[in-house]
């Protein structure tokens, strides 16, 4: 996508390698929507760092970031020995897989690296390979978030006021997004449409990322509390759902999804709207066969009891708001927090998957895409 700085269009991919330093950029999300600023990782434990401290979020974008720390953690090999190489390899594996554990896409991001790397008869061949896979793997995200987009536009009709929740944007994989990519093909097919962007407490992804996301590409849209949705779908003014999801299980249809999805998607079911999620294929988990088996990340309280933001003054409007971002604290002082960072929506709150070969019902998803079908 195109981000405005100083007033001039710039393209950036939320995930890029350079292979002759072999260093990761990654835009940092911590920052947004007030700072656009690129981080750099110089080895895979900053990698997985920044996968765990949410410096870069969503399952595109932390699969890539673990496809490409993957390889980053092989090239930084400098024996030749095989079995040292695969002891290391293992060790940068387990550092990645732990960064984050709802998330599916940087375990498949990282097997189709570990599978491409076998045919190696060297450390130098399987370092080559694991580049390669990683590539790949990016390019496959950018891919199906495109077809993500033409299959997901069809259902936008003129008019619509449709609802996201968190953010699974550009932002959330390599380019252009799973939830963001229909919007983005309707609009360039010139349908008018209107977006509200939960704002998605905690860490308000919806309200600082995705919301950021359709201002820069111009897409009219307001944040609303996360609690107002029922309101807005009683009152007849939502007429679509579209979200992300974190893990989807081939075996039932099951989603996991940023905390607040599953609250949305009752609420869709009960006032009767069509409730979508949109995925590219690595977020399938052809394995876990039961929603309850997902991990369920728990976050700091911190994010709970304490919000942060830039200060609203004149000052900082006329310094353009480069200011570092203030933490206060909302909560009451001697009171504790819980903060699951993710729910489970059950198939048959969900009524279809948008996916890079198709709209699918939670049930096709085995028989229509092949992988493990009985």
């Amino acid at each position: 996508m195109k981000v405005t700085l100083e007033g001039k269009k710039k393209h950036f991919r939320t995930v890029s390698f350079e292979p002759e330093s072999n260093r990761l950029t990654l835009i940092d999300q911590r920052l947004l929507p007030h700072t656009f600023s690129l981080l750099e990782t110089t080895d895979y434990r900053q990698s997985a760092l920044a996968i765990q401290n949410m410096t870069t979020r969503g399952a595109g974008a932390i699969g890539a970031t673990a496809a490409y720390g993957l390889a980053q953690g092989c090239r930084a090999f400098s024996s030749k020995s095989l079995t040292r190489f695969a002891t290391h390899v293992q060790k940068v594996f387990q550092t990645l897989a732990s960064a984050r554990p709802t998330a599916v896409d940087p375990f498949n991001a990282m097997a189709q690296v570990l599978n491409a790397m076998e045919p190696g008869g060297t450390v130098a061949e399987k370092q080559e390979l694991a580049l390669r896979a990683a590539i790949q793997f990016a390019e496959e995200d950018v891919a199906h978030c495109r077809a993500i987009g033409k299959w997901g536009a069809e259902l936008i009709e003129e008019g619509m006021t449709i609802l996201t929740h968190c953010n699974a944007g550009w932002l959330a994989f390599v380019d252009i997004g799973s939830a963001t990519a229909p919007l983005y093909e309707a609009q360039a097919q010139g349908k008018p449409f209107h977006v509200l962007c939960d704002e998605t407490r905690p860490r308000s992804q919806g309200a600082i990322l995705t919301a950021w996301e359709l201002a820069q590409q111009g897409v009219p849209h307001h944040i609303i509390p996360d609690n107002a949705a029922g309101h807005y779908m009683q009152r007849g003014k939502i007429q679509m759902v579209i979200t992300g999801a974190d893990r989807v299980l081939a075996r039932t249809g099951a989603a996991a999804n940023k905390i607040g999805t599953f609250t949305k998607a009752v609420l869709a079911k009960y006032h009767r709207i069509p409730f979508y999620i949109a995925i590219p294929l690595s977020t399938i988990d052809w394995e876990t066969a039961d929603g309850f088996d997902i991990p369920i990340e728990e976050r700091s309280e911190e994010e709970v009891l304490c919000a942060w933001g830039r200060p609203v003054n004149d000052e900082t409007e006329k310094s353009g708001g480069d200011e570092k971002p203030v933490q206060v604290r909302v909560a009451n002082p001697s009171s504790r927090a819980l903060n699951p960072g993710f729910d489970v929506t059950p198939a048959e709150l969900i009524t279809g998957f948008i996916t890079p070969v198709g709209i699918l019902k939670p049930d096709e998803l085995r028989s229509k895409l092949g992988k493990g079908a009985s």
